[in-house]
């Protein structure tokens, strides 16, 4: 995950780089009064977060914090690269409490936490949380997603793409193509030039290829991203994400949104 594209940066040290500024807008897009976050390394034990950076902290509680795989509520999070939020952070079953010494000197009681993926592995993980008050809603996770995913974008540009991801992307575009065409010589043209560059694969996994911005809008779905928050967040208009949402609901053969993601979840899409 860590290791550079040739003489380039990591991920990790793009995330370090960039975190301070992007904590600074997480505050001001949440409204939280404290937010903090990190990014992963691997040692022989596997995948761990290092917490370093902090916002509006009280004490030193938190910084350095070493969270590992499936401990804590950002343990949760190495695990199943998907948001986590708790509304009672001592009293909470739904996470273990190895960490809750850190948690309770710095007074944090609804805590939500959200990965950064880059290139399909958590590279980091954003935090928000209040120390006394309501709970944290679904806006504020959703403006945080909304942060991470730009974080993301930014790391992603600045390693650039793998070939073989440029090639896989290449080729759901031209399965798409191939199968909104109505021209049948055309579609016939590119049936032959998809199976050239690959024969068996995009064949057997075509009935549930997407374009990577259906992916995009999708995994935006699936956290429960409303369309105008997924048009800010993707610099699209409403109407285009509406198509591209349209469209993904054809290939995966269903009537809504939800069922879509979740289909293209179960599919290995997201």
């Amino acid at each position: 995950m860590n290791r550079p594209d040739a003489d380039g940066p990591t991920p990790r040290q793009i995330i370090d780089e960039l975190l301070p500024e992007r904590l600074e807008r997480l505050r001001k897009v949440t409204g939280l009064p404290i937010v903090l976050g990190g990014a992963t390394r691997r040692d022989a034990t596997g995948v761990q977060l290092v917490l370093d950076r902090l916002v509006g902290n009280s004490g030193e509680s938190l910084r350095g914090l070493v969270v590992r795989s499936g401990k804590g509520l950002g343990g949760c999070v190495l695990r199943s690269r998907t948001p986590y939020r708790v509304n009672d952070y001592a009293s909470t079953m739904a996470i273990t409490h190895d960490y809750d010494d850190a948690v309770r000197q710095e007074g944090l009681t609804s805590v939500f936490a959200v990965p950064v993926l880059v290139r399909g592995e958590v590279g980091g993980v954003l935090y928000g949380a209040v120390r006394e008050g309501s709970p944290i809603g679904d806006r504020t996770v959703r403006g945080a997603v909304v942060v991470a995913g730009q974080l993301q974008s930014d790391v992603e540009r600045r390693l650039g793409r793998a070939p073989a991801d440029r090639s896989r992307e290449a080729l759901a575009e031209l399965t798409a193509l191939i199968r909104d065409t109505d021209d049948p010589v055309l579609r016939a043209r590119l049936d032959r030039i998809r199976a050239d560059l690959a024969p068996e694969p995009a064949r057997s996994e075509a009935h549930f290829s997407l374009s990577p911005r259906e992916i995009d809008v999708l995994r935006l779905v699936e956290v429960g991203a409303a369309n105008l928050e997924i048009a800010a967040r993707l610099g699209l208009g409403l109407e285009t994400v509406k198509a591209y949402l349209r469209s993904a609901m054809r290939k995966l053969e269903v009537h809504n949104r939800t069922a879509a993601a979740h289909n293209a979840r179960l599919g290995g899409l997201l």
